[in-house]
């Protein structure tokens, strides 16, 4: 089996959706504490005159202490309202607004309370959409046990003796995943090889690939083209069939 794990982001640029497309399981991972200024609750999207706009999600108490599945949404500000506004205003003349459109706006159309909750059902809605197959997982409980399990090797290292490269806990939570998980094979994001090392996977049989994004360009209005935009971003210009040809554009290194 291929694993891939991330954190379930906002409404993520297109190499997310090639990890995930890319393996057999993809575990959304909402067991670490929420990071001010990351991806979980924003995104960017393209103006019509060609300049990037960011978006967020208001939050309740936000926190660099707080666990990503206790970020609940600010209700009490139209968002969602305001979000879709963006999204009208500033793509109504792309080429499948009228095909994108009605699915965000039906996306949005829930009352989420947290975050994770939001992102997740997204994630998985527009994987759904794209016709990709892979086992989108999120178990908060499940995967308390496995920080908790990290908690106690941190201080004593034999309960997970198997660990023999003494590795730092992000990477020793992947080992261990894949463990529990019998995977051999894992594929990350490709800002993950700053984090993980090929040679240390391979002594626990783990074979550790990056997902590269081969160089891709799509007409945006006559713009000059912005890369790494939110997927709404690819949907609206490219359509469902145009973003799963973009889907197989990667590499893995």
């Amino acid at each position: 089996m291929t694993l891939g794990i991330m954190q379930p982001y906002f409404m993520p640029y297109l190499g997310y959706f090639q990890a995930i497309a890319a393996v057999d399981k993809y575990i959304l991972y909402g067991n670490l504490t929420f990071i001010k200024d990351g991806w979980m609750n924003r995104n960017r999207v393209l103006l019509k005159n060609g300049q990037v706009q960011m978006i967020s999600v208001p939050l309740l108490h936000k926190s660099s202490d707080t666990m990503i599945y206790d970020i609940q949404i600010d209700n009490s500000k139209p968002w969602q309202k305001k979000f879709l506004k963006t999204l009208f205003l500033n793509y109504k003349s792309a080429p499948f607004f009228e095909e994108i459109y009605p699915f965000i706006e039906n996306l949005l159309s829930s009352q989420y309370v947290t975050l994770e909750e939001l992102n997740v059902c997204s994630i998985r809605s527009i994987a759904s959409y794209l016709d990709i197959t892979t086992e989108i997982e999120s178990n908060s409980y499940k995967y308390e046990k496995v920080e908790q399990t990290l908690d106690i090797w941190e201080t004593n290292p034999q309960t997970l003796s198997y660990l023999v490269t003494k590795p730092e806990r992000k990477v020793a939570r992947v080992i261990e995943i894949c463990r529990q998980e019998g995977c051999h094979d894992f594929i990350n994001a490709i800002g993950g090889q700053i984090l993980y090392d090929k040679k240390e996977f391979a002594i626990y049989d783990i074979d550790l690939k990056f997902v590269h994004t081969n160089s891709i360009s799509y007409q945006q209005n006559g713009n000059e083209f912005v890369p790494n935009l939110s997927i709404i971003d690819v949907l609206m210009f490219n359509g469902k069939e145009g973003t799963q040809e973009l889907l197989n554009e990667y590499t893995l290194v």
